[in-house]
């Protein structure tokens, strides 16, 4: 058995997501459980060096988990033959500038989403990673939450007959940050720092529709900001300028509709803080991040409207929990080790720039059905 030391470069994983998902339960602890095992017996071991602009941020996140390389000269990094793998977890508007120099030194590249501000960035950065020949993928994390993996083997299964329909719900109430401290940064909430639900989730509800239930064909969407005032990490208080909630329907391939509603101003009544209802001929699923619950035909209750006696229904005692059957890792680290073993032995991973453009696609063209209130069509993206 041999060890493949694979040096990575992490740009801006002192952030929150960086730190707790990438960093910490991802390459931390492939390193702890001894690396990335190959079909061969060999196995991947990451070497992280963090780099970003807070040196005092970066030696305290270094020195807290034991790592002993961390830098603020990303050029120096880039330059380095012993880092053949860049990462990025920048603020979207920083994304694209750093994106391009790893790819003029040649590194291959895995990087947080949504890729770039807009498509037109987008797909120039799938174009020169693929001129140059460099393996590059995004983060589509949810596809490998326990609840839609199990989700997954519904669909693949043939559970639910002929889909009809899928309803979202995600969401949760972040506080104003004035009473209590709010549970997101600041630049969340203005667009000119690159915030919005509609530019951070709807990247996220492209890969997943795309991969459960295939390629989004039209969209509609409406966004607000139901918060038009919040107080920043300095108690200051700021104009809120981009949307905090967005209401979106879907046209996906095969005439199924998508319905998935996005509030960070909504309090939660539901099991999870994001769940997805799918609705077929033969049966019914609702899947949230963990846990996933159906309701075949035959256990379906004949309702009738009758609002003038109470309910006679306990309608939740009418599904059943889909059962585990296997062990579930994090998420993240999940699609780490699949992009470390497509980098060190070229196995697939078809979740590449160009995935990450169409996420870049539907959250551009759901801006433009709100500011025009009309449905857009989603039209196929190639490279060339």
């Amino acid at each position: 058995m041999a060890t493949q030391r694979l040096g990575i470069i992490m740009n801006g994983v002192t952030g929150r997501m960086g730190t707790n998902q990438h960093l910490i339960r991802s390459i931390l602890a492939i390193r702890h459980q001894g690396g990335v095992a190959l079909p061969n017996g060999d196995v991947i071991f990451p070497e992280p060096i963090l780099v970003g602009r807070n040196e005092v941020k970066l030696r305290g996140l270094a020195q807290a988990h034991g790592l002993e390389r961390w830098s603020t000269d990303l050029d120096a990094c880039l330059a380095d033959p012993q880092y053949p793998v860049y990462f990025d977890a920048q603020t979207t508007n920083q994304r694209a500038e750093s994106v391009r120099k790893a790819i003029a030194a040649g590194k291959d590249i895995y990087c947080e989403k949504p890729l770039a501000e807009d498509l037109d960035t987008a797909l120039d950065l799938a174009r020169l990673a693929h001129r140059a020949g460099i393996k590059n993928g995004v983060v589509q994390d949810k596809l490998w939450l326990p609840g839609l993996l199990k989700l997954k083997r519904l669909i693949d299964s043939g559970f639910f007959g002929r889909i009809l329909s899928v309803r979202g719900e995600f969401g949760y109430w972040v506080f104003e940050g004035d009473w209590q401290p709010a549970q997101r940064p600041s630049w969340n909430y203005r667009k000119e720092d690159g915030g919005g639900m509609i530019t951070d989730m709807f990247a996220h509800w492209r890969y997943v529709l795309d991969n459960l239930f295939g390629p989004v064909r039209a969209v509609s969407c409406l966004g607000v900001t139901h918060i038009p005032e919040r107080v920043d990490e300095q108690g200051q208080p700021y104009p809120a300028t981009a949307d905090d909630a967005a209401y979106g329907t879907f046209e996906i391939e095969g005439g199924i509709i998508a319905q998935i509603n996005s509030s960070w101003a909504v309090r939660v009544y539901r099991d999870e803080l994001f769940v997805l209802q799918v609705d077929g001929t033969h049966g019914s699923a609702i899947a949230g991040l963990r846990g996933c619950k159906v309701q075949h035909r035959v256990n379906t209750p004949r309702a009738i409207w009758n609002p003038d006696i109470p309910n006679p229904f306990n309608f939740f005692s009418h599904w059943e929990e889909v059962p585990d059957n296997g062990q579930f890792d994090n998420a993240f680290k999940v699609q780490w080790e699949l992009f470390l073993k497509h980098v060190v032995c070229d196995e697939p991973f078809p979740w590449d720039f160009l995935d990450g453009a169409r996420g870049v696609q539907l959250s551009e063209l759901a801006l433009r059905s709100w500011q025009e209130r009309c449905w857009v069509d989603v039209p196929g993206l190639k490279l060339n």
